[in-house]
Protein backbone atom coordinates (compact mmCIF):
# COMPACT_ATOMS: atom_id res chain seq x y z
CA UNK A 1 0.00 0.00 0.00
CA UNK A 2 2.79 2.34 0.76
CA UNK A 3 4.21 1.57 -3.04
CA UNK A 4 0.89 2.68 -4.40
CA UNK A 5 1.40 5.78 -2.50
CA UNK A 6 4.40 7.09 -3.08
CA UNK A 7 3.90 6.12 -6.44
CA UNK A 8 0.60 8.04 -6.99
CA UNK A 9 2.16 10.98 -5.15
CA UNK A 10 4.97 11.36 -7.46
CA UNK A 11 2.55 10.61 -10.67
CA UNK A 12 0.52 13.65 -8.99
CA UNK A 13 3.60 15.85 -8.76
CA UNK A 14 4.75 15.07 -11.77
CA UNK A 15 1.19 16.05 -13.58
CA UNK A 16 1.42 19.05 -11.32
CA UNK A 17 5.04 19.83 -12.76
CA UNK A 18 4.18 19.13 -16.36
CA UNK A 19 1.03 21.35 -15.81
CA UNK A 20 2.94 24.32 -14.53
CA UNK A 21 5.59 24.39 -17.46
CA UNK A 22 3.06 24.20 -20.15
CA UNK A 23 1.27 27.26 -18.21
CA UNK A 24 4.55 29.23 -18.28
CA UNK A 25 5.18 28.72 -21.77
CA UNK A 26 1.36 29.43 -22.81
CA UNK A 27 1.83 32.60 -21.16
CA UNK A 28 1.38 35.40 -23.64
CA UNK A 29 2.30 39.43 -23.10
CA UNK A 30 -1.82 41.05 -23.47
CA UNK A 31 -2.40 44.37 -24.73
CA UNK A 32 -1.78 46.88 -21.41
CA UNK A 33 -4.05 49.53 -22.73
CA UNK A 34 -5.23 51.46 -26.11
CA UNK A 35 -4.26 54.66 -27.06
CA UNK A 36 -6.93 56.68 -30.03
CA UNK A 37 -5.70 58.07 -33.16
CA UNK A 38 -5.22 60.95 -34.08
CA UNK A 39 -4.99 62.77 -37.84
CA UNK A 40 -1.39 63.47 -38.64
CA UNK A 41 -0.90 67.17 -39.90
CA UNK A 42 -0.13 67.31 -43.41
CA UNK A 43 2.68 66.18 -44.63
CA UNK A 44 3.72 64.84 -41.34
CA UNK A 45 3.82 61.31 -41.68
CA UNK A 46 6.43 59.84 -43.40
CA UNK A 47 5.03 56.55 -45.28
CA UNK A 48 8.42 55.54 -46.82
CA UNK A 49 8.95 51.86 -46.45
CA UNK A 50 4.74 51.24 -46.70
CA UNK A 51 4.73 52.86 -43.04
CA UNK A 52 1.00 53.07 -41.69
CA UNK A 53 0.08 56.13 -40.36
CA UNK A 54 -2.87 57.23 -37.44
CA UNK A 55 -6.17 56.81 -38.03
CA UNK A 56 -8.33 60.08 -36.49
CA UNK A 57 -10.37 57.63 -34.05
CA UNK A 58 -8.48 54.23 -34.07
CA UNK A 59 -7.80 52.37 -31.35
CA UNK A 60 -4.26 51.14 -31.22
CA UNK A 61 -3.22 48.21 -28.93
CA UNK A 62 -0.25 49.58 -26.86
CA UNK A 63 2.04 46.75 -24.81
CA UNK A 64 3.94 47.03 -22.00
CA UNK A 65 6.18 43.71 -22.84
CA UNK A 66 7.01 41.35 -25.31
CA UNK A 67 6.64 37.57 -25.34
CA UNK A 68 10.07 35.39 -23.77
CA UNK A 69 13.38 35.25 -25.45
CA UNK A 70 14.99 32.36 -25.78
CA UNK A 71 17.52 31.06 -28.06
CA UNK A 72 14.99 31.58 -31.29
CA UNK A 73 12.61 33.66 -30.58
CA UNK A 74 9.80 34.21 -32.63
CA UNK A 75 9.50 37.58 -34.38
CA UNK A 76 7.81 40.06 -37.14
CA UNK A 77 10.41 41.69 -39.17
CA UNK A 78 9.94 44.98 -40.49
CA UNK A 79 11.61 47.34 -42.66
CA UNK A 80 12.54 50.59 -41.30
CA UNK A 81 15.21 54.02 -42.39
CA UNK A 82 17.19 54.78 -39.50
CA UNK A 83 18.86 57.82 -41.98
CA UNK A 84 18.11 61.28 -41.32
CA UNK A 85 14.76 62.56 -42.78
CA UNK A 86 13.91 58.54 -42.63
CA UNK A 87 10.72 57.07 -41.64
CA UNK A 88 11.99 55.96 -38.42
CA UNK A 89 11.35 59.92 -37.21
CA UNK A 90 14.29 60.85 -34.85
CA UNK A 91 17.81 59.83 -33.68
CA UNK A 92 18.22 56.63 -32.63
CA UNK A 93 17.71 56.09 -29.04
CA UNK A 94 20.62 54.14 -28.01
CA UNK A 95 23.23 56.68 -29.02
CA UNK A 96 20.82 59.74 -30.04
CA UNK A 97 22.76 58.94 -33.82
CA UNK A 98 21.15 58.13 -37.66
CA UNK A 99 22.59 55.11 -39.16
CA UNK A 100 22.89 54.47 -42.64
CA UNK A 101 20.50 52.28 -44.41
CA UNK A 102 23.92 50.53 -45.37
CA UNK A 103 24.10 48.92 -42.06
CA UNK A 104 22.84 46.00 -40.44
CA UNK A 105 21.03 47.96 -37.36
CA UNK A 106 17.67 47.47 -35.52
CA UNK A 107 15.11 48.55 -33.26
CA UNK A 108 12.96 46.16 -30.72
CA UNK A 109 9.76 46.06 -29.09
CA UNK A 110 9.62 47.59 -26.18
CA UNK A 111 9.31 44.84 -24.01
CA UNK A 112 12.90 43.29 -25.88
CA UNK A 113 13.97 46.69 -25.81
CA UNK A 114 14.35 46.36 -22.17
CA UNK A 115 14.86 49.77 -21.04
CA UNK A 116 17.99 50.12 -23.14
CA UNK A 117 19.66 47.20 -21.62
CA UNK A 118 20.13 46.04 -25.21
CA UNK A 119 21.56 48.76 -26.56
CA UNK A 120 24.22 49.00 -28.95
CA UNK A 121 24.40 44.73 -28.58
CA UNK A 122 24.06 42.66 -31.71
CA UNK A 123 21.40 40.24 -32.25
CA UNK A 124 21.15 37.16 -34.41
CA UNK A 125 18.49 37.18 -37.18
CA UNK A 126 17.45 34.17 -39.23
CA UNK A 127 15.38 33.43 -41.82
CA UNK A 128 14.99 32.38 -45.58
CA UNK A 129 17.77 30.27 -44.60
CA UNK A 130 20.58 33.12 -44.02
CA UNK A 131 21.49 34.60 -40.50
CA UNK A 132 22.38 38.15 -40.47
CA UNK A 133 24.12 40.08 -36.97
CA UNK A 134 22.37 43.44 -36.37
CA UNK A 135 23.26 46.65 -33.93
CA UNK A 136 20.35 47.15 -31.50
CA UNK A 137 20.04 50.96 -31.40
CA UNK A 138 16.32 52.20 -30.73
CA UNK A 139 13.27 51.34 -29.19
CA UNK A 140 10.27 50.23 -31.97
CA UNK A 141 7.80 51.89 -29.22
CA UNK A 142 4.79 49.71 -28.11
CA UNK A 143 3.49 51.86 -25.31
CA UNK A 144 3.11 55.43 -27.27
CA UNK A 145 2.45 56.17 -31.26
CA UNK A 146 0.18 58.54 -33.11
CA UNK A 147 2.28 61.92 -31.80
CA UNK A 148 5.16 63.77 -33.47
CA UNK A 149 7.59 61.72 -31.30
CA UNK A 150 6.58 58.92 -32.80
CA UNK A 151 5.92 60.43 -36.80
CA UNK A 152 2.45 59.83 -36.14
CA UNK A 153 2.72 56.40 -37.03
CA UNK A 154 0.61 53.78 -34.49
CA UNK A 155 2.85 51.73 -31.52
CA UNK A 156 4.85 48.75 -32.67
CA UNK A 157 3.27 45.32 -31.98
CA UNK A 158 4.82 43.80 -29.20
CA UNK A 159 6.66 41.15 -31.28
CA UNK A 160 8.93 43.58 -33.84
CA UNK A 161 12.51 43.46 -34.80
CA UNK A 162 12.80 46.82 -37.08
CA UNK A 163 15.28 46.29 -39.05
CA UNK A 164 17.12 48.58 -41.61
CA UNK A 165 17.49 47.43 -45.84
CA UNK A 166 20.88 46.06 -44.79
CA UNK A 167 19.21 43.55 -42.88
CA UNK A 168 17.10 42.36 -45.46
CA UNK A 169 19.48 42.51 -48.15
CA UNK A 170 21.86 40.28 -45.71
CA UNK A 171 19.03 37.65 -45.74
CA UNK A 172 18.50 37.49 -49.22
CA UNK A 173 15.17 39.01 -49.81
CA UNK A 174 14.22 40.69 -52.81
CA UNK A 175 13.19 44.26 -52.47
CA UNK A 176 9.34 43.25 -53.85
CA UNK A 177 8.78 40.99 -50.75
CA UNK A 178 10.37 43.80 -48.25
CA UNK A 179 8.12 45.18 -45.49
CA UNK A 180 6.78 42.45 -42.97
CA UNK A 181 8.65 38.91 -42.20
CA UNK A 182 8.24 36.00 -40.26
CA UNK A 183 11.73 35.57 -38.67
CA UNK A 184 13.61 33.81 -35.56
CA UNK A 185 16.21 35.63 -33.60
CA UNK A 186 18.09 35.59 -30.75
CA UNK A 187 20.88 37.78 -28.51
CA UNK A 188 24.77 37.57 -29.84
Amino acid sequence: MKTFNLGTSLLILLFLFVTHCLETEAQVCRPSGNIRGRKPPPGECNKENDSDCCAEGKLYPIYKCSPMVSGNTKAVLTLNSFQKGGDGGGPSECDNQYHSDDTPVVALSTGWYSKGRRCLNDIIISANGRSVRAKVVDECDSTMGCDGDHDYQPPCNNNIVDASKAVWEALGVSRDNWGEMDITWSDA
